[in-house]
């Protein structure tokens, strides 16, 4: 089969085209799935530049997103047939796995979701990474409730532009960050109902403006740095912060974070697969049934903003490094 593998940490010369074998069924319960489509998000390039969680288990094949047809199945396998329709997250970050950067994969039953006729291979692959991220940030970490308010920074971002939609769905009132009068529009179609540009703004004082000086009941952070630790100050008092990144914050940000009382959480959605807890998983898979049902009743859509073939996945891990990349970019295999 066709691939890209990483042959050493590094840069996108270290990403190659080669030719491997068809993976054989770890399990009884696996699957091997004909990709049709690779999603592609951050981590992987972040995963290319350190060669992966463990340099020692190079080489590997990244991509964290896949959808595809159901090819071979094993002998205990009751949830899918041989021309089914799945997609899924699974593997891409060096611990043991293959990941989705080739014509071919196997992954365990349970963690794949059933693809409905009406979405896309495209779409598909797109969604798994950013709407597990948006969902356990926003449901499982911040507990969002209808009627309350959420800041959601880079709304039209991988994850943000689900965030978005997910907060509209639980009756949140929505402000989020963007850098442009066209990103703005998108984000107020989403369901944003106050849209801040940081460029020429200060959305600390924005949101206070917004919210009678009171700030947010949940901010959802992912961009990290200074966004993340001002971001203490646009939180209401007893609020929730939740964020993708690790903190460069001073002291004086953490006394404002402890004066208010605020809850402060991590979200990393592949701590399930790097962990092995296979509860999580079937839990994220199920995440994944929700949003092919919302997607299929029109209450939830995912933006591909590019699609390449998959021995251009450089172009691709460039553009995402080079940063402000609007929705998502998806391989096509």
């Amino acid at each position: 089969m066709k691939a890209i593998v990483l042959t050493a940490p590094g840069g996108i010369e270290q990403l190659t085209l080669q030719q491997l074998p068809l993976p054989e069924l770890p399990s009884p319960e696996h699957i091997r799935v004909r990709l049709q489509a690779a999603g592609v998000n951050p981590v992987d390039y972040k995963m290319r530049s350190k060669g992966g969680l463990n340099p020692d288990t190079l080489p590997i094949i990244l991509g964290c997103d896949g959808a595809g047809i159901v090819e071979a199945v094993g002998e205990q396998v009751t949830r899918f047939k041989v021309g089914d329709a799945v997609f899924f997250y699974n593997g891409g970050i060096g611990a043991g796995v293959a990941g989705n950067y080739a014509e071919y994969t196997c992954i365990h039953q349970e963690y794949a979701a059933a693809k409905p006729e009406a979405l896309s291979m495209q779409d598909a692959a797109a969604l798994p990474l950013v709407w597990i991220t948006a969902w356990e940030a926003l449901v499982d970490r911040a507990n969002l409730q209808s009627g309350q308010k959420v800041l959601i920074h880079a709304g039209t971002g991988g994850v943000g532009h689900v965030a978005i939609q997910l907060a509209k769905q639980l009756g949140a009132q929505i402000a989020t960050t963007i850098s442009s009068p066209e990103k703005a529009e998108q984000a107020h179609r989403l369901g944003a109902d106050l849209c801040l540009n940081y460029q020429h703004s200060d959305f600390v004082q924005a949101v206070l403006s917004w919210t009678q000086q009171q700030g947010v009941d949940v901010v959802f952070d992912t961009v990290g740095g200074d966004t993340f630790c001002r971001s203490m100050q646009a939180t209401k008092v007893y609020g929730r912060v939740v964020t993708l990144l690790e903190h460069p914050c001073d002291g004086e940000t953490w006394k404002i974070a402890k004066l208010r009382n605020l809850s402060v959480s991590y979200e990393m959605m592949l701590t399930p697969e790097i962990m092995g807890l296979h509860e999580a998983r079937i839990a994220q898979r199920k995440m994944l049934d929700q949003a092919a049902e919302w997607m299929c009743a029109g209450a939830l859509t995912v933006d591909v903003s590019q699609v390449l073939p998959l021995e251009e996945v450089a172009k691709a891990h460039q553009q995402l490094e080079a940063g402000h990349t609007q929705g998502k970019i998806v391989l096509q295999l």
